[in-house]
Order: C-alpha cells, then sequence, then structure tokens
C-alpha cells in the first residue's frame, strides 16, 4: 500500500493505458471477491470506492450511489448480472487456486480450471454482481 493516498485529481490524472472501472452495488462484497479469489491489492478506499491492483495493472470499482449524475445510472438501476457479454481476464493469477478460494467462499464457477488449446489453463468465475472473471496463466511450452 503507498505510504500517501493522492488526491482525486492526481490520481485520476496518474492513468495511463487501458483501465476499467466496475459500477457494483455493494463495495465490501466485491473487494471480498476481488481481494479473496483474485489476489488483487487496494490501493485506495472509502466506503463508495476502490482502488485496485491485479496483475500489475490498476482498476476501480464504484459505487451505485457515486454515479448519480452519470449517463449509466438509469441503465443499471434493474439490472442482475451488469458483465454480461465482457469477460475481465487476469492473466497471472493461478485458476487452479482461485477456483478453490471462489469455491470454498461460495461464489460461482461456471467452468473448471482446465488446460485451453489457445495456451492458457483458466477457470470462469463470476462474482455477486454478475461480472464474470477469467483467471488463467500460460501453459508450459511442451504442453498441447
Amino acid at each position: 500500500m503507498a505510504s500517501a493516498t493522492p488526491s482525486a485529481p492526481a490520481y485520476g490524472r496518474s492513468l495511463a493505458g487501458l483501465g476499467f472501472n466496475l459500477i457494483v452495488r455493494d463495495i465490501e462484497q466485491q473487494l471480498r471477491f476481488c481481494t479473496q479469489v483474485l489476489e488483487a491489492e487496494i490501493f485506495f478506499r472509502t466506503d463508495q470506492f476502490a482502488a485496485l491492483r491485479l496483475c500489475g495493472m490498476g482498476f476501480m470499482l464504484h459505487a451505485d450511489a457515486t454515479y448519480r449524475d452519470n449517463v449509466l445510472r438509469g441503465s443499471l438501476a434493474d439490472k442482475d448480472a451488469r458483465g454480461v457479454g465482457v469477460e475481465l481476464r487476469a492473466y497471472e493469477v493461478d485458476p487452479d487456486k482461485a477456483e478453490a478460494r471462489a469455491r470454498d467462499g461460495g461464489w460461482t464457477v461456471l467452468a473448471g480450471s482446465a488446460d485451453k488449446p489457445h495456451g492458457l489453463r483458466e477457470c470462469v468465475l463470476m462474482d455477486d454482481e454478475g461480472f464474470v472473471w477469467v483467471p488463467s496463466r500460460r501453459l508450459e511450452a511442451n504442453r498441447p
């Protein structure tokens, strides 16, 4: 964890490359999934916002209440599964360990860990918000 917490404008200006923000009903529940199952690190948090790191990349969680003036607000209100059609892929998270942690924590395992023809071992997990996560690792070169 960083020694000094940046201001919101400083944090915003520090972002680069590709990132993602998950708008969630329950920050605490989402943080449990991200930290316990995926082993993400919390960089900064409040009761309505969290900045995390996973596989060397930063991402954010915002509670619904922070989006009251956002164009997405109305389209999120009645959605059970918010992440339908999107896979959040974590390429350096051990799928076997993540699957075990998800099962132990009562989260949904859509597909158990398996070697795939595209050179990855992966599993498919769903968090309480309906976001689909795919922890994966590269297969060794001598494996199919």
